[in-house]
C-alpha cells in the first residue's frame, strides 16, 4: 500500500510559535497527508530524513515530499499549505516581486526565532542534545 504522507515536516517541538504553526496545520490536515516530525524528541534520527542534521533543521525549517526532494524556509509553508487547501494564503508570496521580501522576512525570523522565544541559542542548543544523546547511550 501506497503512504498516503505528501509531505514531512521537520519542527521544533520547543517553539511556541512552530507547535502553533503545527496545530493549525494538523487542524486543517483532515486527510492526514502531512507528517510532523519534532526534531527535539530524543527519538529524532537524522539518517531517516535525508540527512538534515539537527543543527540544519533548527537553522531553518525543512520539509520532505513523497518524491524525497527537500524544502526549506518559505516553501515548506507553501508546499504545506497547498496540500491542506490553503494555498491560496501563500500564494502571494511567489509573485516575482514579493517572493524575495518574504523570502528574506523568513530569514530574519530564523536568524532570530530563538531568541524571540526566549530561547537558548542553537549552538547551546546543539550542545543539549549532544549531552542528551550522549546520557542516552551511556544508559544503554
Amino acid at each position: 500500500m501506497v503512504s498516503p504522507i505528501k509531505l514531512i515536516i521537520l519542527f521544533d517541538g520547543g517553539c511556541p510559535l512552530c507547535q502553533r504553526e503545527v496545530s493549525f496545520l494538523r487542524s486543517k490536515d483532515v486527510s492526514s497527508l502531512i507528517s510532523f516530525v519534532d526534531i527535539n524528541s530524543t527519538s529524532y534520527n537524522p539518517k531517516l530524513f535525508n540527512d538534515i542534521s539537527y543543527r540544519d533543521a533548527m537553522g531553518r525549517i525543512h520539509a520532505i515530499k513523497s518524491s524525497g526532494e527537500v524544502l526549506k524556509d518559505v516553501d515548506v509553508f507553501r508546499e504545506a499549505y497547498r496540500i491542506v487547501g490553503l494555498g491560496w494564503i501563500y500564494a502571494p508570496t511567489t509573485l516575482p516581486l514579493l517572493a524575495p521580501i518574504f523570502d528574506q522576512v523568513y530569514q530574519l525570523w530564523a536568524r532570530w526565532r530563538l531568541t524571540l522565544t526566549g530561547r537558548p541559542s542553537l549552538d547551546q542548543l546543539c550542545k543539549l542534545k549532544d549531552l542528551k544523546a550522549q546520557k542516552r547511550f551511556d544508559d544503554f
